[in-house]
């Protein structure tokens, strides 16, 4: 059959054209759906660490200066500076490192928390506090680590933490022999 010039194109699939559209608009949907916080707690601990540490949020990317800034996203990509979930103690138990800040400047009091989850409550302890630039948070593989000063090793069995203030001082906490153990990385 000759359609000829002008004459109108028909489907042979009006199918196709109905699964064209779903896609069109699933894609629509997911694009217009928000990305995930990655600073999000799992509620129950976000409830915990605002009970028990008032006034004070995790460390996010705009409370650190650009040079800092640029460091860890250059070493972290899009992660939080702020938050890192880790098995800390080598039990499998969900548990967070914190960073949390005073105040939303770069140059406020950082506490680094462990958060560590125990039946359907959550424990926490303060292993440091600093003042002034914000500190970020990081974990690392089980292994060997020496101190800057070639006088303290640990062999961690379970990931480690890593609190850092870039271009100031790199600390490493562990949990050999069931107790924390730090060292400092770079001073």
């Amino acid at each position: 059959m000759d359609r000829g010039r002008g004459a109108p194109m028909r489907h042979k699939h009006p199918a196709m054209s109905a699964v064209g559209l779903c896609l069109l608009l699933v894609g629509q949907i997911a694009a217009a759906k928000p990305p995930s916080d990655v600073c999000a707690l799992p509620s129950d601990l976000q409830s915990e660490i605002t009970g028990k540490y008032p006034g004070r949020t995790l460390v996010s990317v705009s409370d650190l200066g650009d040079d800092d800034r640029e460091f860890f996203q250059k070493e972290h990509g899009n992660s939080c500076p702020g938050l890192v979930k880790l098995d800390f103690y080598g039990d499998g138990k969900p548990t967070f490192a914190l960073a949390l800040t005073t105040k939303t400047l770069a140059k406020g009091r950082t506490e680094l928390i462990v958060a560590h989850q125990i039946g359907s409550t959550w424990k926490t302890t303060t292993l440091e506090t600093v003042s002034g630039d914000a500190p970020v948070v990081w974990s690392e593989k089980p292994g060997e680590y020496k101190d800057v000063y070639g006088e303290k090793k640990i062999h961690a069995t379970a990931p480690v933490i890593v609190f850092c203030r870039y271009e100031a001082s790199k600390i490493l906490y562990a949990w050999p022999n069931n107790r924390v153990t730090k060292i400092w990385l770079s001073d």
